[in-house]
């Protein structure tokens, strides 16, 4: 009764450290279910689309029983050629490439599944498109591209992961969803206590259920010893499983061996392409057989400006025509940090748009600002977890879908969403519940102010090391972004493709692209929302 306050949390943050000292640092228990998601809360509508939905983007399967590492995939032994490279080609025709896959040992594959980019570009212009890859499932492979400029064209196909390593990404993908995990700081008084967090715990100690009661996303903290779960104050990364795979495995994984390594080509690997015979050089022939053309794009580059394949006219924007542009505008951006970029970019590159700070931590928002001049109002608010960002409050954690809920819309509001990086440790069925609430509130939105402008801006690439790809790999991001383009086809929307803005640089890939795509970015962005009339 004697002891104060101050004595009192240092006994219990003493009794805490020693409990802490022997909990394990990880997950307690490897999930094998994305828990909190029942399959009873499914209508029988949305059963059929998410069974569409995983047939549409399984993979092939590879059995590694039995398979050594010099029986998978090697960049080194593998080639391609460019199938009629003596040919005439002009601007708006297709260009095919045939890939043969080999072994570390020099023999030719038997199956497919090996995980492909590819691009076509023209260095001294800048210019690049990505292709289109298609898996034969015999260890042959074909890519398909439009050419869109004229001049030397280059072909670079790239292996990302061999079809063995994928099949290590699945796997880690089912039993491991908790790879990432995450915690919590309770605090009440002087007494603070910190547990794991995640979208699935075992059930093994006591959980605080904090799964959202609108849109019914399930996330679940262990229960602090002392403190209620209506303490919590914050959410942050805790950090990542360690030894995942094996050491054979491992081997699958290897920097400038087997993951992001260019193929080499049987013969040469660039062709002369001349001017389309028309006036408009940069068009595709719209005449065109359509079991001609395999491939089309959504946009190319030339002197590193983005140009669209659609009817779109990107235009260029300095920081004038973009404040003419947002004139009277109110925009918000929601998702993940390469969404942020935007912000950031016209935060700086405007002279009118002041940022209102609110206290928030740097690099996770929300973040406002405004042009009180020109009425312009831009918006930043981060998705609800699963959330890899340092720490962000508790009460600032909000549900995309639950924000949109709370917008009135119209013919000045312009919503930009992006949601993927982060959904990458989970199983599809994760991303596709996510998305499928995000599309109710986009489509109820639309309902009640049909002017609204929704953009969604697509998963990118992104630099590999054997340890990122165990979490972050494009192969899950790949995954990810055919769900993301599947669920929202034929939708009031409009789509920022920055996957293949970002495959088709010449710059090397990065999680966070450099400003001269983001640049490109915004360009398409802003040509949505002020697009010429005329055009």
């Amino acid at each position: 009764q004697k002891f104060n306050c101050k004595t009192a949390s240092a006994l219990y943050h003493f009794q805490n450290s020693i409990n802490i000292a022997f909990r394990p640092l990880g997950p307690v228990d490897s999930n094998h279910s994305y828990c909190g998601y029942p399959a009873l809360d499914l209508t029988p509508e949305e059963v059929v689309e998410e069974q569409y939905l995983l047939d549409f983007v399984a993979w092939p399967e590879t059995s590694l029983q039995g398979v050594s590492f010099r029986q998978s995939s090697d960049p080194a032994h593998s080639f391609f050629v460019i199938l009629g490279s003596d040919g005439d080609f002009r601007v708006g025709e297709q260009l095919e490439v045939l890939v043969h896959m080999h072994d570390f040992q020099g023999q030719p594959k038997q199956h497919g599944g090996d995980f492909l980019l590819a691009r076509v570009h023209s260095p001294e212009l800048k210019a690049g498109s990505a292709g289109k890859v298609v898996d034969h499932q015999n260890g042959f492979y074909s890519v398909f591209f439009a050419l869109l400029w004229p001049g030397e064209v280059r072909v670079s196909v790239t292996l990302v992961h061999s079809s063995e390593a994928v099949q290590v990404l699945k796997r880690l993908r089912e039993e491991h969803p908790d790879r990432v995990y995450f915690k919590s700081l309770f605090r009440s008084g002087y007494f603070t206590e910190t547990t794991q967090c995640n979208l699935c715990l075992s059930a093994h100690e006591p959980l605080c259920n904090f799964t959202d009661p609108h849109t019914g996303e399930p996330w679940f903290c262990y229960k602090p010893k002392l403190l209620s779960c209506d303490t919590r104050v914050d959410h942050a990364k805790g950090g990542y499983q360690k030894r995942l795979i094996s050491s054979r495995e491992g081997l699958l994984f290897q920097s400038d061996i087997n993951i992001k390594i260019p193929l080499l080509a049987s013969g040469t690997d660039r062709v002369t392409v001349k001017p389309q015979e028309s006036k408009d050089k940069w068009e595709l022939e719209r005449n065109a057989n359509s079991d001609v053309i395999k491939f089309t794009p959504s946009g190319f580059y030339y002197q590193d400006v983005w140009k669209s394949t659609a009817r779109l006219v990107v235009r260029q924007f300095n920081d004038t025509s973009i404040t003419q542009c947002l004139h009277g505008k109110v925009v918000y951006l929601f998702g993940d940090s390469t969404v942020r970029q935007w912000f950031e970019y016209l935060n700086d590159v405007v002279p009118d748009l002041k940022e209102f700070h609110l206290g928030s931590p740097k690099k996770v928002g929300p973040f406002l600002a405004v042009d009180s001049v020109h009425n312009i109002m831009l918006k930043y608010r981060c998705h609800g977890p699963p959330i890899r960002f340092s720490t962000v409050a508790a009460n600032e954690l909000r549900y995309v879908a639950n924000e949109l809920e709370g917008i009135v819309g119209g013919k000045d509001v312009v919503v930009a969403i992006t949601i993927w990086s982060h959904f990458s440790t989970f199983p599809v069925e994760v991303y596709i519940r996510r998305l499928r609430n995000i599309r109710r509130a986009v489509l109820r939105l639309l309902d009640r102010s049909p002017g609204t402008l929704v953009v969604l801006k697509t998963a990118n690439v992104q630099e590999l090391t054997p340890e990122v790809s165990l979490y972050n790999s494009d192969w899950f991001s790949l995954q990810l972004d055919s769900v993301l383009r599947s669920m929202f086809r034929g939708l009031d929307v409009v789509l920022v493709d920055a996957w293949e803005m970002t495959l088709a640089h010449y710059l090397p890939h990065a999680l966070h692209p450099p400003p001269i795509i983001i640049k490109n970015q915004i360009d398409v962005f802003l040509s949505h929302i002020c697009h010429d009339r005329r055009s």
